[in-house]
This record gives C-alpha cells, sequence and structure tokens, in this order.
C-alpha cells in the first residue's frame, strides 16, 4: 500500500510503497521490487515512480502528487523514441501491471501510469552526463578555472551558453549525498578503457538526437545523465547486451529550457525543480533549514507550481 499525506494538495499522492514482492529497494524517487521468473526466464524488476521529491540530496517529507506518472510517461516516451533510432537498446518490456501476481485491486490502481517492468541489469557504476551548454557545477567550476569537470573550454563563455560541442563529463554513483565528477581516465580505471569509450560515444549519441528532437517540441535540452546495464540471462549472470536503463530524460535527470527567450549571460527558466530549490534556498537564508534531514513540510504553492513545470514538460514532450 501507499503511504499517503493526509493534506488535501497530497490527499492521491504516493510517498512509498510496501508491495508483497521480494527485493524491495529504495532510491530518492523509485521503489524497485523483484518480479517472480517462470523457469528460464532472465530475472525482471517492477520499478514504481513514486511522488517523492528530493532537493540538495535531500528527500522532501511533502510528496509532489502526480510527478511519478508525469516521470514515467516521459520515460516511456523517450525510451520509444530512442528505440525507433536503433541507437542502443533499453530493459522497459512493459507498463502493464495487470499480470503481476499477488497485488490486489487497489495496488494495481495505485500502480497504473508510474510502475515499468524491466529487464534486470547489472549496472555500470558510473553516471553518463551530457552537457550542451555551460549550467550550474559545470558553469561555477569554469568561472574559477576555465574548465568543466575539469575538461579546458575556451575563454569568454557566458552562462548558460551553448558550448562549441556536448561534453562528456562522467561522475561516480553515490549511494548517498552527491555524485562527484570524475576525469574520463578515473573513468577508465574503474570500468575498463573499452567500456568507457563505449558509453561515452553512447551517451554523446544518445544527448544528440534527443536534443535535435527537444528543439522540434521548443525544448533546449542542456545536460542530462543516463545510467547503462548490462541485461541479466536467465541464470543470473550479466550478458554482453549493454542496455540504457532507469528512467531517461525526465525533468528528474534533465535541464529543460524553454527556446522561446533563451539569451545566455543569466539563468535560464527551467521544467525542474528549481522552483522548490529557491524555495528552500529561502528557508536555508532564513534560518528554518540546514539542508540537512529531515526537509521542511513543503507549503501547497510550492507543490501546485513544481507539478506545474513536470506537466508542462509532459505536454511539450508528447
Amino acid at each position: 500500500m501507499s503511504a499517503l499525506h493526509g493534506t488535501d494538495a497530497t490527499i492521491d499522492a504516493v510517498f512509498e510503497t510496501h508491495l508483497p514482492l521480494h527485493g524491495r529497494r529504495q532510491g530518492k524517487v523509485r521503489d524497485v521490487y523483484e518480479l517472480p521468473a517462470a523457469p528460464g526466464q532472465a530475472p525482471q524488476l517492477l520499478v514504481v515512480a513514486t511522488d517523492r521529491i528530493s532537493a540538495f540530496d535531500v528527500v522532501m517529507p511533502t510528496p509532489v502528487p502526480g510527478k511519478g506518472r508525469l516521470l514515467t510517461t516521459i520515460s516511456v516516451g523517450w525510451f520509444r523514441f530512442l528505440r525507433s533510432l536503433g541507437i542502443v537498446t533499453d530493459h522497459l518490456v512493459s507498463t502493464d501491471v495487470s499480470a503481476i501476481a499477488g497485488l490486489d485491486g487497489t495496488q494495481r490502481a495505485m500502480l497504473a501510469g508510474r510502475s515499468m517492468v524491466c529487464r534486470a541489469a547489472r549496472v555500470v557504476q558510473v553516471e553518463c552526463v551530457a552537457r550542451g551548454y555551460l549550467a550550474g557545477s559545470g558553469w561555477q567550476e569554469y568561472q574559477a578555472s576555465g574548465t568543466a569537470c575539469g575538461i579546458p573550454l575556451p575563454a569568454g563563455l557566458r552562462q548558460c551558453e551553448r558550448l562549441p560541442q556536448p561534453i562528456f563529463t562522467p561522475a561516480t554513483k553515490a549511494a548517498e549525498g552527491h555524485d562527484e565528477n570524475i576525469s574520463f581516465e578515473r573513468m577508465c580505471d574503474a570500468v575498463g578503457g573499452d567500456l568507457a569509450a563505449r558509453l561515452r560515444d553512447l551517451t554523446l549519441r544518445i544527448y544528440g538526437a534527443a536534443a535535435e528532437h527537444a528543439r522540434g517540441r521548443g525544448l533546449i535540452l542542456a545536460d542530462t545523465k543516463f545510467e547503462f546495464g548490462f541485461a541479466l540471462g536467465a541464470d543470473g549472470t550479466p550478458t554482453g547486451e549493454l542496455m540504457l536503463v532507469d528512467e531517461v530524460l525526465t525533468p528528474d535527470s534533465s535541464r529543460y529550457w524553454p527556446m522561446q527567450g533563451y539569451a545566455p549571460g543569466r539563468d535560464q527558466p527551467s521544467f525542474d525543480k528549481q522552483y522548490l530549490r529557491n524555495w528552500l534556498l529561502a528557508e536555508v537564508a532564513a534560518g528554518r533549514w540546514h539542508k540537512e534531514p529531515p526537509g521542511p513540510e513543503l507549503p501547497a504553492e510550492v507543490l501546485n507550481e513544481t507539478r506545474a513545470k513536470y506537466e508542462e514538460a509532459a505536454r511539450l514532450l508528447a
């Protein structure tokens, strides 16, 4: 069953799930379960996008109603688009939860629209990040050293300016706290040079295709991160099939800006949780929060404005 918060703004929100399935794991946003496998069948997972939201590496105590369904809609749309290009396979099997045994009607209704049945994978423990614009931590580093994630860039670039060409900036996958940007050389040491080069090339190719598609929808895809893994066979060991896993190209993992009104040299309005971050920074400035758990309860205005950004992104990308 889902844990529901009692305010009017969150009455239908799913904060977390506790299903009668094995192997439950909980991330910042998603709950993951192991699904029963028939003899000779490769293992599968149920990935549930809850309405949790995090900022500054803290999961807020108040969910954003419907956020998980919006994330799933966007991810599934992008998986289907990328499949049409034949760049890489992915882990998505189905969004239909009706065949999962052991669930009652209430649980199935709660899971509808926010769940993906996926092939299990041995995940590569590196975040694969593509940046096409100078923003976020890349902009902060550039101001100090003229580099972004250690990559030298031309002098005189402005905040949020388009880079001469997209760059690949891998990061470690942190179970808690911030992911850490690492050099490509360090990635090679971690996963091997051949795989690192393959992931870099795939990441930049997917980013290029996605950025072009987003532009056709009136959006700038400034940067994004991907996760990859090797599909597991029926015996539970990795095969040689490299897949795109987790979610893909949602406002949780990607920085989207509207093309209309874009001008480098300043912050851009974004289709993500920046409204929430700004509100939290005001709480920090007022001494009411210190960027540590637990996060503050979120007022209805913050929930509504944040959800509106996700809804607009889903509408434009549809």
